[in-house]
């Protein structure tokens, strides 16, 4: 793999940019949607309070913006071209456990409840992973998306993604009970020869 982090990714309608500190209060606001946060956030449940106020979070982002061109970084802020407005975030998650063979990946995305249904999500995500397919040479994608979260999964079919047989239990940390979640695969040749 070749560690490349968060290059800017200009699609038809939108640029993934890498983060800067300019947009993360927005990003948190469209986060604290309800629609949004329920079915993205996986934090601990002991942090769920301090994740509502933007005073604590804000020290976070700010930390997290430090390591935001760090190479081992896939996380894009998501931007409409045509208004230069801040829509969403995009992220494929490495885990490198072996540096000869990093080839399991988790990604996520979310988007302002305004701008869903419009084709902004699918176009973000296949740029995204044409990126970490074709630019960063991963191999295979591992992911997860809620069984009742059918806009994020129909997203992943959508670009080819294969839903396994067997299903697992994520808690996510504005929801009190577990939730099942499909869990989906691709790896790059189907994902080339699928989308292009």
């Amino acid at each position: 793999m070749k560690l490349k982090g968060s290059q800017k990714i200009e699609t038809e309608r939108l640029f993934l940019m890498p983060q800067t500190i300019k947009e993360q209060k927005r990003l948190w606001e469209i986060l604290m949607i309800d629609d949004v946060k329920k079915y993205y956030l996986t934090v601990p449940i002991k942090f769920k309070n301090k994740l509502i106020d933007w005073n604590l979070q804000e020290k976070y982002y700010k930390t997290k913006i430090e390591h935001a061109n760090d190479k081992d970084v896939f996380c894009w802020s998501i931007f409409l071209k045509d208004t230069d407005k801040c829509i969403g975030q995009i992220d494929c998650h490495i885990n490198i456990d072996n540096q000869s063979s990093i080839d399991v990946y988790d990604v996520g995305w979310y988007i302002d409840p305004l701008y869903q249904s419009m084709g902004y999500c699918t176009e973000a995500a296949r740029a995204m992973l044409y990126y970490m397919f074709a630019e960063c040479d991963i191999k295979k994608i591992i992911t997860s998306a809620a069984v009742c979260n059918s806009s994020s999964w129909k997203v992943m079919e959508k670009l080819g993604f294969i839903r396994e047989k067997k299903t697992r239990k994520v808690q996510y940390t504005f929801l009190d009970e577990l939730t099942e979640v499909y869990i989906y695969t691709i790896d790059k040749e189907r994902f080339l020869s699928f989308n292009f």
